[in-house]
């Protein structure tokens, strides 16, 4: 009997071990490029409708901005062995002959099976450099691995 449970068991480890040794899954959902007012806002009132007004105001006066802020929402399933990393890759307005890039980079931690939001804000002379922002790319990274990515048109 002994040596039956000893065998039941050892067959299971075998069969469970491929699932224990996978990195985890994860995938940014959506990603929101909101411009900051001076005063570092994105909007007046907590209204979505509000909010989507104010942007339309902030992107025809650019000189009534401070920055850039992408609100990030991001997931990842299974078990994370590795930190987790979020990177923005930015391309600005060219100047001579190759665009003007920019990476931001946030450590994140992984928890609970729903998804998070994370900002990733670009703001003083790193903005002003940019001039403007004309494609962006977003990574989830485990480690060295990428495992979730969003990008722009025209990325």
């Amino acid at each position: 009997m002994q040596r039956r449970l000893t065998w039941l068991m050892s067959f299971f480890f075998v069969l469970s071990a491929p699932w224990l040794s996978q990195a985890a899954t994860g995938r940014v959902i959506k990603v929101l490029p909101l411009f900051t007012d001076l005063q570092g806002r994105v909007a007046i009132s907590p209204s979505l409708y509000d909010r989507d007004a104010y942007q339309v105001i902030l992107r025809d006066h650019p000189e009534q901005r401070s920055g850039i802020r992408y609100d990030v929402q991001w997931k990842t399933k299974g078990p994370v062995w590795s930190p987790l990393k979020l990177r923005a890759e930015l391309r600005g307005t060219a100047q001579g002959n190759l665009p003007k890039e920019l990476v931001l980079e946030k450590m994140v931690e992984a928890g609970g099976k729903f998804s998070h939001w994370t900002n990733l804000l670009l703001t003083g002379d790193d903005y002003k450099g940019l001039v403007e922002v004309t494609a962006w790319r977003v990574t989830l990274w485990e480690g060295d691995e990428m495992i979730g990515e969003q990008k722009s048109f025209l990325w």
